[in-house]
């Protein structure tokens, strides 16, 4: 690609148009974002079914849980957890687990070969079949509250890639023993998937970002040097950088940067790629916006869950959408500074007016 002069107006129209592309099938979807951040909330909706509302063609609220086990698709943590295309599975373990998770499987000894026992037997675990089984009663979970011994077993053994998640009853994650595991990459081949996975969910990503969990990513991976790996990209010419105002970027060196985006207005989800990044957010967008869900009532100034408001490639504001009488979806709007004017005020009125339409369809179950 030849270079040329990169202005923040230029980087927001590929941050939008390069996330937002052609919706596509559900599993297209996620393998071309590479990842997709889950969050239980909903405020109208899971957060993972808010992303791929805008990416997947006709798409209702819940068909990834209810689609899920006939998917070739996973549940588990890079960084955070998510799903993934079970091509990226290779990326994923082995991993190191934290002292937390050590000490309690190592406490847990017996009852980690129970389990293992009984999903030889069973093929499935429902934790709350497993726990009837098993009886192994509740202990102090990682949040301060409890849960039943064999489902926090599960999850250790989630972690350790010995299980996995085989469906969602009613949000409940119900699991399977791991499909045996692909050949093994070398931990270069894990660092650069790895990278190349971040920087195509994120792009352009500021360099200070990406090498925050570049360095997160490496700890939890014995033998695995994101950080190396990220300078050799650079340094071969693979990922360009370029300091953009005062921020640095980093963005694959292959792609071109569009003249323009559509019209469209979107609602995004709080951990959208488009605004997951609070540092691009504040640079290219001139504004703070802040998740709100677990700050005290009295000091939220955008609300509980409000989502950000694309509009072309602009962020301009936030919606709190609530669900009133038989359904009916309220949506709320504000913005940050100030509402288009002019000429630009009708097309955004229309444009608003059929995003809320296509949220209120995506509400409606099948």
């Amino acid at each position: 690609m030849t270079k040329q002069p990169v202005t923040p107006d230029a980087l927001r129209r590929y941050a939008v148009s390069r996330s937002l592309f052609t919706p596509c099938t559900l599993v297209e979807a996620v393998k071309k974002l590479g990842y997709l951040q889950a969050d239980p909330i909903r405020a109208p909706a899971r957060a993972q079914d808010l992303i791929l509302r805008h990416r997947v063609d006709d798409y209702r609220a819940d068909d990834l849980e209810k689609q899920y086990a006939a998917l070739p698709l996973t549940e588990d943590s890079i960084y955070n957890y998510g799903f993934f295309h079970r091509d990226e599975l290779a990326l994923l373990h082995p991993r190191a687990v934290s002292q937390r998770w050590r000490d309690f499987m190592a406490e847990h000894a017996s009852l980690r070969r129970a389990v293992l026992r009984y999903l030889k037997a069973h093929e499935r675990a429902h934790p709350r079949e497993l726990e009837k089984a098993l009886s192994s009663g509740r202990r102090v979970n990682g949040w301060g509250g409890s849960s039943s011994a064999t489902t926090l077993m599960l999850e250790g053994l989630h972690r350790e890639g010995k299980v996995h998640v085989f469906r969602r009853d009613a949000g409940i994650r119900v699991y399977a023993a791991a499909p045996k595991a692909a050949r093994a990459l070398s931990g270069d081949a894990r660092a650069d998937g790895l990278i190349r996975l971040m920087i195509n969910l994120y792009a352009p990503m500021p360099l200070r970002s990406l090498m925050r969990f570049a360095r997160v990513m490496s700890d939890a991976r014995p033998g695995v040097d994101c950080v190396k790996r990220l300078e050799l990209m650079i340094k071969r010419g693979e990922q360009r950088i370029e300091k953009i105002d005062h921020v640095t970027y980093v963005w694959p060196a292959a792609e071109s940067m569009p003249e323009a985006v559509d019209d469209k207005v979107h609602l995004l989800a709080p951990f959208d790629p488009v605004v997951w990044d609070r540092l691009r957010f504040e640079h290219l967008w001139g504004w703070r916006y802040r998740f709100e869900a677990y700050t005290p009532l009295a000091k939220r100034k955008l609300g509980y869950y409000a989502l950000p408001l694309l509009w072309r490639d602009d962020v301009i504001g936030w919606g709190n959408v609530e669900t009133g009488a038989k359904g009916k979806l309220n949506v709320k709007i504000g913005y940050a500074l100030g509402k288009p004017s002019g000429a630009d005020a009708t097309i955004f009125k229309r444009e608003l007016d059929k995003e809320i339409e296509r949220l209120r369809e995506f509400s409606r179950t099948r």
